[in-house]
């Protein structure tokens, strides 16, 4: 695990490389604090390594044999061990035990296309000085990141735009369009970036960089459901298979391993799969909440007795939160309105104190039909027909419900399920999912803003999106929505970002390619039946998990932030949205955010999604824009 950045020659006029190279990997230090390497010639690299595979001798970046190709990675490849046997075969030479090595050798074998052969979490640049070729590639699932730009005609690239901030021809300047995306989405879809001159590198994607010309391709996609599928029994049995298989490979480690446990259904397989390939107890952690609509330990507590792990728990109080969320802007790149965020940095920490490398549950939901929305959209389609007098007089009554800041209340699901009602399926899930609606951006934006903004199309990452997931079916179309979209721009980046800037590397067996592809097969109904979420991955799992943890409901890793701004984070709301701050800085109306924050303290309304929308921004904003970095042009500046 590393963080990586390099550029080419002719971005640079005035300034040595050496010092630029070592000025960007040192923004990324924490992505790796064991080890650093620079390689300087037609094209710039740097890594900073987290060692994890061959600790003393996968020293980066790593040539071929007569040094003319040389690569710089960010991630695990697993599939290692059967690639580098293979490469041997083929006469190539290996002077480390590293997984990063096998890659210049494949290259040399297949060019870009390298990629098709890789079973891992990866971001990664090859330059190939014969040829004067850089190529970025980064995962099918978009585990790891990778953000480029092109000044002056050549070619940045880094793990994080911290470290593109620390190149000399970049000149950030804040994107309207990306600002408006994140106001709805709650994060900044790819291959957008909060900066403009900027992109991500979308998941399952190649960069080739020749003679000034970079050619992004598409190497791989979820396949669509084949309702050919094996019967249920069988399917059930095909996928403990595949997630037994991708957890052991995921064990494969020269440092101490261990597990995130929430106590879900998701966490409590991988940690369940880790006790049958572990000699010794598992270790695995989680983290407890005293207000407790919002705590699962005694769930985790529950799993780690009936496996035998060596359990870990920690409680955390509003006031490490409070910290912590003043803090964001260190930890994120980019604007991104989760408030798990805050406990899985704190679980991350936690971790790192035992151990080097966590496995978790992430993506099981986005596979599987997990998440409590399919239920809803499951509802909604049957309500299709209701009047829309019939709805405007619903949502008067749901607005005169008393509220609740515990978590996923009644009165909250309500309001947001008739939110919904009546719209297109994309509309309507992004509705649900997101925070600022279309017709509420006029509103908080500052006018000059908005102009830059109201002619945007907001929806168009989902009409892309929508174009691809033709004939899915509606459930097919929402979970590949959510594959390319929450999964990979929200809960990935947050996992990245909050593990990483602890030196913690998380590894997902769920996003393992032949569990994507398989989940990705299944017809609807082994995912979502009737109302029953998950209906495969919990038959698959009967007998490895106890029947209370399969049937339990599902409930997410939240954050008390509602009650917490009427009571602890008063003032730290207060101070972060006041009226003055946001008048001087010009992004977004300072009357109507007063509003939202005195009618959610007052207790009349629930604006919890949004206030913290708006403070993640503005914690962003504090550091990237008003602190050190440089000083960008106003967003709706035409550049």
């Amino acid at each position: 695990m590393c963080g990586i950045a390099g550029f080419t020659a002719d971005t640079l006029i005035e300034h040595p490389a050496d010092a630029v190279i070592r000025a960007m990997c040192d923004a990324l230090r924490h992505r790796g604090p064991d080890d650093e390497g620079y390689h300087t010639g037609g094209a710039v690299l740097g890594a900073r390594r987290l060692s994890i595979i061959d600790v003393a001798g996968g020293h980066q970046p790593i040539a071929n044999e007569d040094g003319t190709v040389w690569v710089v990675q960010n991630g695990e490849i697993y599939n290692f061990p059967d690639l580098r046997a293979e490469a041997a075969r083929r006469g190539h030479q290996f002077r480390t035990r590293s997984d990063t090595e096998v890659l210049v050798h494949l290259y040399e074998d297949h060019g870009p296309d390298l990629v098709s052969r890789l079973e891992g979490m990866f971001a990664f640049a090859v330059w190939d000085a014969r040829l004067r070729r850089l190529v970025l590639a980064r995962d099918r699932m978009g585990k790891k990141p990778l953000h480029y730009a092109r000044p002056r005609g050549g070619l940045v690239f880094a793990s994080e735009l911290k470290a593109l901030l620390r190149h000399p021809a970049f000149r950030p300047a804040l994107s309207a369009a990306a600002l408006a995306r994140y106001l709805a989405f709650d994060y900044v879809p790819a291959p957008l970036v909060i900066f403009d001159g900027v992109a991500k590198l979308p998941p399952g994607h190649v960069l080739v960089f020749e003679d000034g010309d970079a050619r992004v391709s598409r190497y791989w996609d979820l396949p669509a459901p084949d309702t050919n599928s094996a019967s249920a029994p069988e399917a059930a049995d095909r996928l403990v298979q595949l997630l037994d298989a991708a957890t052991a490979r995921r064990l494969l480690s020269d440092v101490p391993l261990g597990a995130f446990l929430s106590g879900g259904i998701d966490s409590s397989a991988v940690a369940a799969l880790m006790t049958r390939h572990s000699p010794s107890p598992v270790k695995t952690f989680s983290i407890a909440f005293e207000e407790r609509s919002f705590d699962e330990s005694r769930y985790a507590r529950e799993v780690a007795a009936c496996l035998g792990t060596d359990h870990h728990e920690e409680v955390m109080a509003p006031a490490v939160m409070a910290a912590l969320a003043e803090r964001l802007g260190e930890i994120l790149d980019e604007p991104l309105a989760d408030a798990s965020i805050l406990p899985t940095y704190l679980l991350s920490r936690f971790t790192r104190r035992s151990v080097t490398v966590a496995l978790s549950g992430d993506g099981g939901d986005e596979l599987f039909a997990g998440y409590p929305t399919y239920q809803a959209h499951q509802m909604a389609r049957r309500l299709a027909w209701t009047p829309r007098p019939v709805l405007a007089g619903a949502r008067a009554l749901a607005d005169r419900l008393p509220v609740s800041y515990s978590d996923f209340s009644l009165d909250f699901k309500i309001r947001r399920f008739l939110s919904g009602l009546g719209h297109p399926l994309a509309l309507r899930h992004t509705l649900w999912l997101g925070t600022f609606g279309p017709d509420e951006l006029s509103a908080v934006l500052a006018p000059d803003v908005w102009r830059a903004v109201e002619a945007t199309d907001l929806l168009a990452e989902v009409r892309g999106h929508l174009r691809a997931a033709e004939d899915r079916g509606w459930l097919g179309t929402l979970l590949y929505l959510d594959a390319k979209l929450y999964l990979q721009d929200g809960v990935l980046v947050k996992v990245d970002r909050a593990s990483m800037a602890c030196s913690l590397e998380v590894r997902c067996p769920f996003l393992d390619t032949a569990v994507v592809e398989f989940a990705s097969r299944l017809p609807a109904h082994q995912k979502l039946r009737g109302l029953t979420t998950k209906f495969l991955l919990k038959r698959a799992l009967k007998g490895l998990l106890p029947d209370r943890i399969l049937r339990r409901r599902k409930k997410g890793f939240g954050v008390p932030v509602g009650a917490w701004i009427r009571g602890p984070w008063r003032d730290l709301f207060g101070d972060v949205l006041g009226r003055e701050r946001l008048a001087r800085q010009g992004l977004l109306n300072p009357e109507a955010v007063a509003r939202l924050l005195n009618e959610h303290v007052a207790g009349t309304h629930d604006h919890r999604k949004k206030l913290w929308n708006l403070f993640a921004l503005q914690i962003w904003h504090r550091t990237y824009m008003e602190g050190g970095m440089p000083q960008p042009a106003h967003a709706g500046q035409q550049r």
